[in-house]
Formats: C-alpha cells, structure tokens, sequence
C-alpha cells in the first residue's frame, strides 16, 4: 500500500485497512484528510482553541487504536464523526460538564431571522458573530445546539449520545436558540 499512498484516488477504507496492517504513510493520509475537519468540530464542541488542539490529538490517538474495528458499513467519515463527538462527549464528563435538565418544552425558532433582517452587513461578519455568540452558550446548550443544528444529529440521537431525554435535547436546543437571539441582537443593536 504505502507505493499508493501518494495517490490521491486511493479511498479512505483502502487508507483504512492499511493503516490496521501497520502502515503509517497510510494512517498519515488518513490524518491530512481529515485533521481539519475533527479539529473544526472539536473546537465548536468546546469553544476553546487550546483545547480542540488537545481533543484533535487525542481522537487521532485513538484513530490509531482503532482503526483496525473500522469495518467499511458506513463512509470513514462518519465513523469518524462520531469518534470524535464520543471523545468530546468523554472530556465533557471527565470535566463534570452537566446539562440542565428541565422539562419544559417549547416551540423551535430560526436563528438565522436575525440574519434576514439584516441585509447590508457581509455574510461573513454574521459568521463572526454568530460563532461568538454560539462559544459563548453554556456548555450544556452549546453541546445540544452544535450536534443538532450545525452537525445534523435527530434528537433521538442527541439524546442518546448525551443521556438525556428526547425533551430535554428539545428544551436544551429551544434554550439555545433564544439565548443565541439575545447575544446577536445585543451585537447588532
């Protein structure tokens, strides 16, 4: 494989399968790949620079572990994902990071009506603002509303990756958005 390993075509379960034979040119394309991406949703999971760096590290040790269970019956990619969700998750527990649990629920708004609204300002300036604003949600809600709203998670699954109920990812995901209408609109006011 490693004669390959300069090919760009060479698919990530090829890379993969390599790498649990002990090919390291092989796990280091795997690493260039997708180091920017684990290191993108470590950091909106934790707000922290210093930390996403340390989380990045720590997925890709445990990449190295393994990589020889990854069996191909989903993209690489995806397990992936969740291999770095499951680690965040992990430090999120080690830290003592708990969701509050409430039960109340309520109607699901759009984060983005503060962007309509506001026609003149570039695109990438509500970029900036919404990314403060997001780091600046309690880690409880910034969890729910990242898995669900910026990675795609059901709330079933949210829930089943955090140990809640379905209610609360709802109420935590509601909380969110309306704290992220408050930190916007103070910006812009």
């Amino acid at each position: 494989m490693s004669a390959n390993v300069t090919n760009n075509t060479v698919t990530d379960f090829d890379l993969a399968q390599a790498s649990a034979r002990g090919d390291m040119a092989a796990f280091e394309m795997l690493y260039d790949r997708h180091n920017r991406r684990v290191y993108s949703l470590c950091l909106r999971m934790v707000s922290n620079v210093t930390e996403a760096e340390d989380l990045t590290q720590e997925v890709f040790v445990q990449l190295f572990r393994k990589i020889s269970s990854f069996r191909g019956e989903s993209a690489f990619t995806t397990w992936l994902h969740r291999l770095t969700v499951n680690l965040v998750l992990m430090h999120f527990r080690k830290r003592g990071v708990r969701l509050e649990r409430t039960t109340e629920e309520g109607e699901i708004g759009d984060i983005q009506d503060n962007f309509r609204s506001a026609g003149e300002r570039p695109r990438f300036v509500d970029r900036i603002a919404l990314d403060k604003a997001i780091s600046e949600l309690p880690p409880g809600y910034r969890t729910v509303f990242v898995l669900h709203d910026v990675e795609g998670f059901e709330h079933a699954e949210v829930a089943d990756l955090l140990g809640i109920s379905v209610g609360t990812s709802k109420s935590q995901l509601h909380k969110a958005r309306l704290r992220l209408r408050e930190l916007l609109n103070k910006k812009y006011d």
